[in-house]
């Protein structure tokens, strides 16, 4: 059901991974272009609006979130103009676009940072920064033994050009991506300004990246030694994660989303893995939505996704808050691969597929996910270019198993990622034949197939998207539910076939089922079926 006020409250959001998605001119590398002339494609799917990753002037250290110009497109990713053609084209097909904001640290490259490393130690350039003076004799030492997200530590020691070494510098990630220092008024200004550039453009929203992150302990406290430092591990233990200053700067942010017209949203992405402190980013005078990593992580079983669900809903509708459902993203591993890979983690994930959709809120689709792609676990070590590979000594292959380009349509690969006789910056499995977006198109039974019907029914549907949910009775191992009026979804997530006690004509299911017949539905093993009740 699709309503036009609050639009983000049963949206379905489709992440694009730019460097991935299209190549118009060649180069190997997804493009803004290559994007606006595969939108007919994201129409057809039935997307009711895009995120795409940062397309922002970088280095690309770490794919783009590492920033050096926020008001401006990288030139292999193409132009201003480029954006503001693509944004249109996606306006004059009904589809809306959120964009990637990245505040928690700039690139090396940012000429903030570039003043800073230049400037003396107390400097005012350095503020903009979170510099500090070592420990040990002659600073020699960390300031503290805080660790970055993608291994080592996480400072690093500025020499000056005679090789003079001096004080440190915080990066939480890669060493290329220093933290703005968020109790400085400039960089509170600075962002400000960066959300009004683009709003004015005509975006839709923003997803804010590293959400939790930004503020820091002043203490800055040395954390547990056998403390993990991950995103997932959202606990209000780190200092430097889910830290209440945040919620100030949302605030701001949401008085100027709010100054414009057309309900721009606000996206969090929060590594927080309680419900109810995630639920703390979505209070009224905040943020619109916070990614589901709690459902994003849930095994696959059916007492804990309930649990999931449950908590999810609850939290979240205490601050009147929509709930958000998401299975894969450019951050973790793909969710066929997640459910055990081959023919069951395929046959999980359409199950999983018509669960998340069912489900009360809005969906974040991640590309390639209505192709059924799996993880991409044998690239060269050659071609792997996430920072994560480097800085772990080379015992974590990091995330480029997930951003593999498209296969769009032919029989050889890169599958038309890009024009004929061009190389692809990952390269794409040929095995890939079968799951283009040719190939699947039309197909009966295709996992392309099964997402267009089922996004379809969901928008065509008033029981679906926005609303609320009943349980209904269901063997162990069965997740079954309505959605009022007029629509129940049932799950097997057990690996043998289920007898439900149901009733209605079948809509959509992610494997042929067995009636209903004489008030018994016969639902394969690890299947989803909705049923018009």
């Amino acid at each position: 059901m699709q309503h036009e006020a609050y639009w983000w409250r049963e949206a379905a959001i489709y992440q694009i991974y730019v460097r991935s998605f299209a190549d118009s001119n060649g180069d190997g590398e997804g493009d803004l272009a290559g994007i606006r002339e595969r939108l007919p494609h994201l129409a057809e799917l039935g997307v009711d609006a895009l995120w795409l990753t940062p397309f922002y002037v970088s280095p690309l250290a770490d794919g783009g979130y590492d920033v050096a110009d926020y008001r401006d497109v990288d030139p292999r990713f193409g132009t201003l103009e480029d954006f503001d053609d693509l944004l249109k084209a996606a306006h004059d097909l009904g589809i809306r676009m959120i964009i990637d904001v990245v505040p928690n640290h700039s690139s090396s490259a940012h000429r903030w940072f570039r003043e800073a490393v230049d400037a003396a130690p107390g400097d005012p350039a350095r503020a903009r920064y979170i510099f500090r003076d070592g420990k040990g004799p002659d600073g020699e030492e960390p300031p503290n033994n805080w660790k970055s997200i993608f291994g080592g530590p996480a400072w690093t020691r500025l020499k000056r050009p005679d090789g003079t070494p001096e004080q440190w510098y915080l990066h939480l990630f890669d060493a290329e991506q220093p933290d703005f220092d968020w109790t400085h008024q400039e960089v509170h200004d600075e962002f400000d300004d960066v959300l009004r550039f683009w709003l004015d453009r005509g975006v839709d929203g923003f997803r804010i990246d590293v959400a939790h992150g930004m503020v820091k302990d002043p203490a800055l406290p040395d954390i547990d030694p056998d403390a993990k430092a991950d995103l997932l591990d959202g606990s209000t233990s780190l200092p430097y994660f889910d830290q209440d200053g945040v919620h100030e700067i949302y605030r701001r942010w949401s008085a100027i989303a709010a100054s414009y017209p057309g309900d721009r949203t606000l996206v969090a992405e929060a590594w927080v893995e309680d419900a109810a402190r995630v639920a703390r980013y979505l209070r009224p005078d905040e943020l619109h939505q916070a990614f589901n990593f709690e459902y994003l992580t849930a095994p696959w079983d059916a007492a804990r996704l309930r649990e999931v669900i449950d908590g999810s809903l609850a939290a979240n509708g205490a601050v009147g808050a929509t709930t958000t459902w998401v299975l894969s993203n450019h951050d973790v591993t793909r969710h066929v691969t997640r459910f055990g890979g081959g023919e069951q983690g395929l046959r999980r994930a359409r199950a999983a597929t018509l669960l998340m959709l069912g489900l009360p809120g809005s969906v974040y689709l991640y590309q390639g996910e209505e192709l059924g792609l799996p993880e991409v676990t044998d690239l060269p070590e050659d071609a792997l270019q996430d920072p994560t590979w480097k800085r772990s000594g080379h015992t974590d292959r990091g995330r480029d198993g997930c951003r593999v380009p498209l296969p769009w349509e032919g029989e050889a690969a890169p599958f038309g990622f890009g024009p004929q006789g061009s190389a692809p910056w990952l390269p794409v499995p040929p095995e890939w034949a079968g799951l283009t977006r040719a190939a699947q198109r039309g197909v009966e039974g295709s996992t392309l197939e099964l997402y267009t019907t089922a996004l379809r029914l969901r928008r065509e549907s008033e029981a679906l998207g926005d609303g609320t949910m009943r349980w209904l009775d269901a063997p162990e191992g069965v997740l079954y539910f309505e959605r009022e009026p007029g629509v129940r979804v049932a799950v097997n997530l057990t690996e043998a076939p289920v007898d439900l006690d149901a009733s209605g004509e079948p809509l959509v299911s992610s494997a042929p089922v067995e009636g209903p017949v004489e008030g018994t539905l016969h639902l394969p093993a690890e299947s989803a079926v909705w049923l018009r009740s």
